[in-house]
């Protein structure tokens, strides 16, 4: 397995959409994100009437035996509240913002010989509380920005069935069951007790996945049945192995790569590098001192680009993956 390749993936997986160009927290399409693989606590999907989701599931197929080991692990992001307090009324205060804290739950390696029942597994990431004096500004003003975090908890269920000898389907159930004193609140409330980018890495040893999008013909049924909800397994790391699946909420095809000219996350893949550096180069200095002053990660993004060497630019421009005959039938 080729770890780097399959975290690289995943971390795209996680940060897609967390903020879009021209990330400042004023711009209208940053005000509501988060719109892949949120999984809201079950007393909000309830009152929703079930257009928000508390779960999700995931199917795939592997060859192996008894003695094939599976691991299992869920990873998603958990939102926390920030709020910027100012000693007085000099300095304009910025809009309230959700960042994020990457959390994974890891459920520990298992034979397939080990889980004839399913095993299930409570997870809990308590509330968190942190404040950050920052300097004064160039009026004297002095800010104090609060970070609130809720509490979150859940489940997640493995299972594995034999479908036939030497084949075995593995099953991946997620719940997020944070309880909700008041299940009427608001969207962006229940946004701080939710699972966002909620995504699942498969592993196996001594065994083989069975791709979902391109499975032998013996097993094409069988894999059309697998019941994925919420989720869109393939394929991940070096195409010489099938021991990695990745389960995400975006749509993927086996063996996704991060093309390597890319300098760094954008968080917005149904873009171009090339043409979101050129929109930050060309943001005013307002815009960019605004981004500064807000988030960690939009912030990284800047100070990337206004430093990317020439070279480094000209990189994004364009690149030929391969070349491959023309079929004389089709000339």
């Amino acid at each position: 397995m080729n770890i780097p390749v399959v975290d690289q993936i995943a971390k795209a997986v996680l940060y897609e959409g967390y903020m879009l160009y021209p990330y400042r927290q004023s711009a209208i399409k940053n005000q509501q994100r988060w719109n892949f693989g949120v999984l809201y606590p079950e007393a909000y999907e309830e009152v929703k009437l079930g257009s928000e989701k508390c779960s999700m599931r995931v199917e795939c197929l592997f060859a192996g035996s008894e003695r094939t080991r599976v691991r299992a692990a869920i990873r998603f992001l958990h939102l926390s509240g920030r709020s910027t307090l100012f000693q007085s009324g000099h300095s304009s205060v910025p809009p309230a913002w959700q960042e994020a804290n990457e959390r994974e739950v890891e459920l520990p390696q298992r034979r397939v010989s080990d889980l004839s029942d399913a095993f299930t597994m409570p997870f809990e990431f308590p509330a968190d509380l942190r404040t950050t004096m920052l300097g004064r500004d160039e009026v004297g003003d002095q800010a104090l920005v609060v970070r609130q975090q809720e509490a979150l908890g859940g489940a997640v269920e493995l299972k594995i069935a034999a479908m036939r000898p030497g084949l075995f389907k593995v099953g991946v159930s997620v719940r997020n069951r944070t309880h909700l004193a008041d299940w009427k609140m608001a969207r962006e409330e229940a946004l701080l007790r939710s699972m966002v980018s909620t995504h699942v890495v498969l592993q196996l040893e001594e065994g083989d996945f069975v791709s979902l999008l391109d499975p032998p013909d013996e097993l094409r049924e069988l894999a059309t049945n697998c019941k994925n909800i919420g989720a869109w397994p393939v394929l991940v790391g070096d195409r010489r192995q099938r021991d990695t699946v990745l389960a995400s909420p975006i749509i993927l095809y086996d063996y996704p790569q991060i093309a390597p000219e890319s300098a760094g996350d954008l968080f917005d893949g149904t873009e171009i590098d090339e043409i979101l550096s050129l929109r930050i180069m060309t943001l005013t200095d307002e815009e960019k001192q605004e981004i500064r002053n807000g988030d960690d990660r939009a912030r990284d993004i800047l100070e990337r680009t206004d430093a990317m060497p020439t070279e480094q630019f000209l990189k994004l421009h364009g690149a030929v993956r391969g070349m491959r005959p023309v079929d004389e039938e089709r000339r």
